[in-house]
């Protein structure tokens, strides 16, 4: 995240030096051509005022000062500087090749003698193979032209130059980029960071850890003012949560007693009743509801612990405890002619809340034997992966439609034609236990048309002591 931001910012800085720089580079092109030729043409009518009183009596070719002025700025502005005589013919040049020589045949030179005035601009150059960038001027004796003086360059030269100024624009930009891009990731780096913690705080809270709070210690005061809300409103849900788990717990362990006592007087007046078959018979139902309440209320605070996820995980054995369970339900399961299969390597480790691999299987076992035939089979088994293990309840009942199925882990909701003294919550604790756990649990149709009662709990290793 840190990085996009990063990259968004420096991007419109980018965006904004490339709109502003590139018309100003264009702008900046022009602007130094018409200095240099501005320049250069100064300097010719310099040369020039130098150069009148020589032309006019013919001593320009000896005059030694005169030819050592023009060596010296040729030299010194890497230029070619030619001075002619009113008729075109070279007498002082840095070039010696051109003392002498009839320059009429360069039309700046030409021009500057025939109308008088400044010649400035570009033309290609035979003798150097590339173009060239001249300034002519007339060397005037009142109104007599008495000579002319050119300098010239390279266009390459003369595009150097241009350069040389391009490049410090260039270099503002890449200074403007660099500090953009530090500023950039300063701020990036004051935003993100409490922006990850507030991100991390929110997962946090997402996987039941009510008792979270984003820091409200660090970056602007937006963020400040989200993280102070997040802190309001996971309170809020702490405490909401904690009265309704509080209120399950009491409540279903103040149900207890009474129920208790309600059983016993049912159990006491089926006693009295003796052989009336009528008062036995209304006792019985009302015996089977009870328990079916005791099994609600058991049920209810079961799902109360389930949901407290502030408990850390324990590592067990789930083939160690698969064995055990299975055993524990197996003289039941002989009873109603259903035989137990395990399938399950010891050495199986998987992490889980407290006393959750217990529950689970007590609960698919339970919901499984009530509706498995008579001469059917009850498959436990354990398939490992590298990251979790599936635990599998195989029936051989009825089994379950796709909405069934999906509908199943809705707390209180059972079957059409379910045995009666359920409560319909064995397997929302299911649910929620693997939840907590870190897994998931889920109902499939079994390969002999049953249901596979799959729960998947994340591996464990076991602490070094």
């Amino acid at each position: 995240m840190k990085w996009r931001l990063v990259a968004v910012m420096v991007g419109v800085v980018a965006l904004v030096l490339a709109i502003h720089d590139i018309p100003l580079a264009n702008h900046l092109e022009t602007v130094e051509r018409d200095r240099l030729a501005t320049k250069f043409e100064r300097d010719a009518f310099i040369l020039g005022g130098r150069s009148e009183e020589a032309l006019e009596d013919g001593s320009a070719a000896t005059d030694t000062g005169l030819n050592a002025m023009v060596l010296r700025y040729a030299s010194e502005e890497d230029v070619e500087v030619v001075i002619t005589d009113a008729d075109g013919i070279g007498v002082v040049s840095s070039d010696t090749t051109k003392v002498g020589e009839d320059l009429t045949n360069r039309t700046e030179i030409e021009q500057a003698l025939a109308i008088g005035e400044p010649q400035t601009g570009e033309r290609y150059s035979d003798t150097l193979g590339s173009d060239l960038f001249f300034v002519a001027v007339p060397v005037l004796s009142g109104d007599d032209r008495v000579g002319a003086v050119r300098i010239s360059a390279p266009e390459s030269i003369v595009d150097s130059r241009v350069g040389d100024q391009l490049r410090g624009l260039l270099l503002v930009a890449l200074l403007s980029l660099a500090i953009a891009s530090a500023v950039a990731w300063l701020f990036a780096a004051s935003v993100v960071r409490p922006l990850r913690r507030l991100h991390a705080a929110t997962d946090r809270l997402a996987a039941g850890d009510l008792s979270t709070r984003a820091p409200t210690d660090e970056g602007p005061r937006e963020i400040r003012d989200v993280a102070d809300s997040f802190n309001s409103m996971a309170a809020r849900t702490e405490q909401l949560v904690e009265r309704q788990r509080s209120f399950a717990g009491t409540a279903s362990h103040q149900l207890r007693t009474p129920l208790t006592a309600l059983r016993l007087r049912l159990e006491q007046l089926s006693i009295e009743a003796g052989d009336d078959e009528q008062i036995g018979s209304t006792v019985e139902n009302a015996l089977i509801e009870t328990d079916r309440l005791r099994r609600m209320i058991e049920g209810l605070l079961a799902l109360s612990r389930a949901e407290d996820t502030a408990v850390g995980p324990d590592v067990v054995d789930l083939a160690v405890v698969l064995h055990d369970r299975a055993e524990h339900w197996r003289p039941l399961a002989e009873e109603s002619d259903v035989r137990i299969d395990v399938a399950a390597a010891t050495g199986t480790m998987v992490s889980v809340v407290p006393g959750a691999a217990e529950q689970i299987i007590d609960n698919l076992i339970d919901n499984a034997l009530e509706v498995s035939a008579p001469g059917s089979r009850l498959s436990l088994t354990l398939l490992s992966g590298p990251a979790s293990t599936e635990l599998h309840v195989i029936d051989e009942g009825p089994g379950l439609s796709e909405d069934e199925r999906r509908r199943a882990f809705e707390r209180f909701w059972r079957a059409d034609g379910a045995a009666p003294g359920g409560s319909g919550l064995g397997l929302a604790i299911v649910h929620q236990l693997a939840n907590a756990s870190g897994g998931n649990a889920e109902l499939r149709t079994a390969p002999g048309g049953g249901v596979d009662a799959t729960v998947t709990l994340p591996n464990g290793r076991v602490r070094a002591t």
